[in-house]
């Protein structure tokens, strides 16, 4: 396959015709590829072109989602297998303060204290002189090297660590 003058010369008025470049290469014939004709175009620097008819009639825009009487979007209504099923999450319960443990500092170990039972969570500046482990004792089924708390903190879903994001980017 090789692009001779005539070859270019009817690329260059079937691209200015509006062809695409697969109604191009099968019209070329001869070898020539539809990426060929792209490679063609893109290197011979033509752009302006006669947009063909479309067969498929132009899009309406949508309209805006109407509202209920709380002022709230109402869901559109689709039937048919091009309904989509909305996947609704309950938002997660806030937790209460009994819930968030608070590590006495009577538990905080040095690297020296610190045991295979213990939680590994580094609390404050590893360079400063008081930096400390957690040193709770780790939860049987917990899995991993920290604590319950700890461990919540650290293996987060992504779907929770995204949502979280979410929520402080629109807080400010």
């Amino acid at each position: 396959m090789s692009w001779t003058d005539e070859r270019v010369e009817h690329l260059k008025k079937m691209w200015l015709e509006g062809l695409s470049a697969s109604q191009i290469a099968s019209e070329l014939a001869h070898g020539i590829t539809r990426n060929a004709v792209i490679g063609k175009v893109h290197r011979l620097g033509l752009s302006g072109r006669v947009k063909s008819p479309s067969p498929a009639p132009a899009r309406v825009r949508a309209k805006a989602r109407p509202e209920d009487e709380t002022g709230g979007p109402v869901a559109p209504v689709s039937h048919g297998n091009l309904a989509l099923a909305a996947e609704v999450r309950p938002a997660p319960a806030p937790r209460s303060a009994s819930e968030d443990v608070v590590v006495p500092i009577s538990q905080r170990v040095s690297i020296m204290e610190l045991r295979e039972s213990m939680c590994r969570w580094p609390l404050g500046d590893p360079t400063s002189a008081e930096f400390r482990y957690c040193g709770a004792k780790m939860q049987a089924g917990v899995g991993g090297p920290y604590c319950t708390y700890h461990a919540r903190i650290a293996y987060q879903p992504a779907q929770d660590r995204r949502r979280e994001r979410e929520r402080r980017s629109v807080r400010g």
